[in-house]
């Protein structure tokens, strides 16, 4: 079987695809305990993208110890989040009930949509989420620094 290699000038769409998974990951599974709390039997793959948006604004507000005078600046950011979420919700199960019938142009134009979706939702999250990082204090700043930081990143210290 011959593979099929993308040229060099494709790979920072596939970097840049793979970052902002990478990013909407972080958000929706921001705590391990997340999935496992909420589906002892390993079932997390099942729950849609709305179902994991809201469990990971919970767990969100909860770890930025969000105050009383932060929460109109923390609704917009959970509106977003909402908005995202069901955005993907409706993307990846057109997706998948055509996934056994498309071709590979189509499967490619389905992936193109669920990654351009995935870009514009992390811009509009971006543009909410600086107003309320804006408001936080200097440790929430450090819990937000460290939460958002992919797999890997060295953590912010504490002082």
């Amino acid at each position: 079987m011959k593979r099929i290699a993308f040229p060099v000038t494709h790979s920072p769409i596939i970097c840049y695809a793979a970052a902002v998974f990478c990013i909407a990951a972080a958000l929706l599974i921001a705590s391990p305990s997340i999935s496992a709390a909420k589906n002892p039997a390993g079932e997390a793959a099942k729950l849609s993208e709305v179902d994991r948006a809201e469990a990971a604004i919970k767990d969100l507000h909860s770890k930025l110890k969000i105050t009383e005078a932060q929460e109109g600046l923390w609704s917009k950011v959970s509106q977003v989040m909402r908005e995202n979420a069901k955005t993907m919700d409706t993307l990846m199960k057109a997706r998948v009930e055509k996934l056994k019938t498309m071709n590979a142009v189509e499967d490619l134009k389905s992936y193109s949509e669920v990654t351009d979706a995935q870009a514009a939702g992390l811009k509009k999250f971006i543009s909410v989420f600086e107003a309320l990082y804006a408001s936080l204090a200097e440790e929430q700043k450090k819990s937000a620094d460290n939460l958002f930081k992919a797999p890997g990143q060295p953590k912010a210290k504490k002082k």
